[in-house]
Formats: C-alpha cells, sequence, structure tokens
C-alpha cells in the first residue's frame, strides 16, 4: 500500500473492516446461514469474472477479458433478493478478490473492490430485506416484488456511487465538489437493468424449477455484457488511435493546435444537418480530426518556417492529403475517412490536389471536410491572423459555393450553425514554447496580449493549409503563388 496516498490507505482499510463487519454475522453459527444458496452464488460470480483473471480464457474470447472486476452484477442482486444481508455480502468476496486489476498496486485495489462491493450487496439485501422482498419471492407478488427489486438495485448503485467518489477524492486528490460528478447517472440505468435479470433469476431460484433454471436467465445477460463490454473496448482502442495521431500532427505543428478537433465537430454539424446515419457521422469525425495527419510526412522545417515557402516547399505541401492516406490506409475502423483525407483539398471546379477531381467525382466525405475545415481557418484566430466572424465565413464559404465547395454542404453548415451556434477557441496565439514544455494534450491556449494582427493590417496570403483571404476564392492561388513564381509566406499553415 505504500504507493498510495495515506488517505487512500486509510480508506480501503476501513472499507475493509466495514465489510468484514457486516458478513461476520453469517459467520456465527446460530445464523442459519444458508451455506448452499452462498456458495452457488459465490462460485458463479467468481466464474463470471474468471475470463479477465484468465490469460488463457482471454485470449479464447479474443485477446481482451470480456469483463472487468464487478461488471456482472445481476448475480449479486440475485443474492440480495435470495440471502441474509450478511450472506449476500459474502456472496461478492470470491469474485472481486479473484479479479483482474490492470493498474498497480493490485492487492490494495483488490481488496478496495471486494469491500466495496460487499457493501454494496449488504445494503441491497438489507433494502430488500426491510421491504418484505424474501417473503415476496415464493409465490412471486407482482408488481411488489418488482418494486422491491429496482429499490435494491438503485440503492445498490448508490452505495458503489457514494465509495467511487470517495476514493476519487482520497486516492486522487480531486475535489469533493466535483468527486461524484457524472458518476450516478451513467450507472443507474445499467443497474437497474442487472436489478431486473438478478429479479428473474431469484424467482426461478425459488421456484420449483431450482436453480439449473436460473442459469438460462443469467447467461444470456452474460453473453450481451461480454458483447458489450467488448463494442466498448474496440471504441476505446479506435479513440486511443485517433488521439495518439492528432497528438503526434499538433506537437509538429504548434501554429494550428486545437484545428483539427475544431474541423471534426463542424464535419459533424454538416453530417447530421445532411440526415446522415450515427454510425456515418462518426466516422466523419475521424475525418475532420484527421484530416491533416498527413502533414507528419511533411518536413518538420517546413513546417515551422518563418519565412516564404519556395515552389519546391510548397509541392512538398501539397503531398500531405496523399502522405496522410498513407498513414491511415492499414486503419481498417476509419472507412471514408479515408477518402476523406486524401480529396479534402479538391475543389468542385477541378482545380484542386491532390488529382484533380471535380463535382461529384470527389467522395461526399472530402465535400463536407473541405468545408469544415475552411470555416474553421477563417474563423479562429491565430498569432498570425484575426478571425473572422462567423457571418463573414460564412459569406466568403456561399461566394465560393459552385467553384471550390458543394453548395450542399455549405448550405447544410449555415443551417446547422443557425441551430446550434459555433464557438471557437483561441488556438497557437502565443510563442511556441522548447519542445520539453509542449503539453502532451492538445487544446486551446490562453490568448497573449498583443499577438492579435491588427484589425486594419491585410491578412497573410493563401497557402497549401490556408485560405486565401482576398477578394478571390477560398484557397485560390494569387498571382505568382504557383510553381517557378513568388514565393509564399509560410504563415497560415492549415
Amino acid at each position: 500500500m505504500m504507493a498510495l496516498p495515506a488517505a487512500a490507505r486509510g480508506l480501503v482499510a476501513c472499507a475493509a473492516l466495514c465489510a468484514a463487519a457486516l458478513a461476520a454475522p453469517a459467520l456465527r453459527p446460530d445464523a442459519h446461514t444458508p451455506w448452499t444458496t452462498v456458495a452457488l452464488l459465490a462460485a458463479l460470480y467468481a466464474f463470471c469474472e474468471l475470463p479477465a483473471r484468465c490469460r488463457l480464457l482471454g485470449r479464447a474470447s479474443g485477446g481482451a477479458a470480456p469483463l472487468g472486476a464487478g461488471t456482472f452484477f445481476p448475480v449479486l442482486l440475485a443474492a440480495a433478493l435470495l440471502l441474509p444481508p450478511a450472506a449476500a455480502a459474502l456472496t461478492a468476496l470470491p469474485g472481486a478478490l479473484a479479479a483482474r486489476v490492470e493498474e498497480r498496486p493490485a492487492g490494495p485495489r483488490r481488496v478496495w473492490r471486494a469491500a466495496q462491493l460487499a457493501v454494496a450487496a449488504w445494503a441491497a439485501s438489507r433494502t430488500a430485506e426491510l421491504l418484505g422482498g424474501p417473503a415476496a419471492l415464493v409465490p412471486a407478488r407482482f408488481p411488489r416484488i418488482l418494486l422491491v427489486a429496482l429499490a435494491a438495485a438503485v440503492v445498490f448503485s448508490l452505495v458503489l456511487t457514494a465509495l467511487d467518489g470517495a476514493v476519487r477524492v482520497a486516492a486522487e486528490r480531486r475535489p469533493v465538489r466535483t468527486a461524484w460528478r457524472g458518476l450516478l447517472v451513467p450507472a443507474l440505468a445499467p443497474h437497474t437493468v442487472h436489478g431486473l435479470a438478478g429479479l428473474t433469476t431469484a424467482v426461478l431460484w425459488r421456484s420449483p424449477y431450482g436453480p439449473v433454471a436460473a442459469l438460462f436467465v443469467l447467461l444470456p445477460m452474460y453473453l450481451s455484457c461480454w458483447v458489450f463490454a467488448q463494442y466498448h473496448r474496440e471504441r476505446a482502442a479506435h479513440q486511443a488511435t485517433v488521439r495518439a495521431l492528432v497528438q503526434a500532427v499538433d506537437l509538429k505543428d504548434t501554429y494550428t493546435r486545437g484545428h483539427s478537433e475544431r474541423v471534426g465537430r463542424a464535419s459533424v454539424l454538416i453530417a447530421r444537418e445532411l440526415g446522415m446515419a450515427e454510425e456515418r457521422v462518426e466516422v466523419i469525425r475521424f475525418a475532420g480530426i484527421l484530416h491533416d495527419v498527413g502533414k507528419l510526412g511533411v518536413p518538420t522545417r517546413v513546417l515551422r518556417k518563418d519565412g516564404p515557402l519556395t515552389p519546391e516547399e510548397r509541392r512538398v505541401v501539397e503531398l500531405h492529403p496523399e502522405y496522410g492516406h498513407e498513414i491511415v490506409r492499414g486503419i481498417g475502423f476509419l472507412g471514408e475517412a479515408r477518402a476523406a483525407i486524401l480529396h479534402h483539398h479538391e475543389r468542385m471546379d477541378g482545380s484542386g490536389y491532390p488529382y484533380g477531381l471535380s463535382g461529384h467525382e470527389i467522395p461526399e466525405f472530402a465535400r463536407v471536410v473541405a468545408v469544415a475545415d475552411a470555416f474553421d481557418a477563417m474563423t479562429s484566430t491565430r498569432s498570425y491572423s484575426r478571425a473572422r466572424p462567423v457571418g463573414t465565413a460564412l459569406a466568403e464559404l456561399r461566394r465560393c459555393a459552385g467553384t471550390q465547395f458543394d453548395p450542399r454542404m455549405v448550405r447544410a453548415l449555415a443551417r446547422a450553425l443557425d441551430r446550434h451556434g459555433w464557438q471557437t477557441a483561441v488556438t497557437s496565439d502565443e510563442p511556441t514554447p522548447p519542445a520539453s514544455t509542449v503539453p502532451l494534450l492538445p487544446g486551446p491556449r490562453p490568448h497573449a496580449p498583443g499577438a492579435m494582427a491588427d484589425p486594419g493590417a491585410p491578412l497573410h496570403g493563401p497557402h497549401p493549409f490556408e485560405p486565401s483571404t482576398g477578394p478571390r476564392p477560398y484557397g485560390e492561388p494569387v498571382p505568382g503563388a504557383g510553381p517557378g513564381a513568388a514565393p509564399v509566406s509560410r504563415r497560415g499553415r492549415r
């Protein structure tokens, strides 16, 4: 326990002592504890945690534990309805102590989880006992027994939430006023469903069919929990992959930190306004977030160059969509996002890059991201340019609709902004810190006095990463901007 703060060690010790005190009455000779039921339920709960503990079963289930510690609560809630409070507390101990622990120190974490579940099971059983639940199981009296089960599940959830918040305060040193935020509401719905499954299990357990029939309730419930857990593990892996790529881009080009997340948000607004299915909306969010991942293939000296770009350097930067496509080619879950990363600089009139596609030859996702990308570039305040008002940016997008942008996407963004509004965070308006002090997580920076451009000064010229801000369409080359012509300033890289 030496790795834990003193307050956390004290909390774990107090929880363990409390759980022991609550379970102790079941061990008295005169307690008449139904040990057969206790043993069966404890073994069943431990078996439900076994895949998370056993490496062989974990590999057989796809390389990841199907469930974490204490996630399969129907067994504990069935015990709360079938057993006296002290005996119900005992059923949680073997499975919780044997459950897999991902983080160290493992010993105190197991003790804490076992004590937490024992106390919660005791409280749920005591609630059911006070409401006459055990007597209503045989014969099952509905809806009374249903209300008893729901009350037990709510109390079970409240106790777990209270203890989770307490450990946040003690071990993570979170402020008391925020430690319980976001814990109870997400837990109530699944705990209520588990309570209903526990009720069905308890009713069948006490029925003439006996405990074997109860397993037919728990098996499909367990499989559904397994699938749900696998889905969330996969989703978390996807999010981690995207976050790692975005961090890499933001650390390499600090001028536009936060731009990727905002482009993802604007892309989602457009997609939802177009009525896209939710699974496509999630993919288009990835497309917006990762649209500039190809910057990783552009030399850092070019990305951070303060002087003008040479024609050769400009040609290098215009390869970033192809670099991005190569980087994400093997990431299967991105789906249509890969095409958006490759083609988000194409133009409706065919004058874009890298392949000069036109009109509906350009993939739909790329047309969405192009509008979101341009909108954020124009409405973001950076050290080298002042943000345009949302209305001005929309007017510019409308002016370029049909030549550079898909008019349908521009109209969808305008409707979405009328409904939801838009808030931008100030980005890249401080001098770039030394490499050792660049934060690991991307995010907005506080505004630096004097960093905003003079409102009357002309904005910087166009670049493959930045729109033209003169009277010509967004991103349209100014005279002399092409190969062999006068170089273009580096500032404004998008």
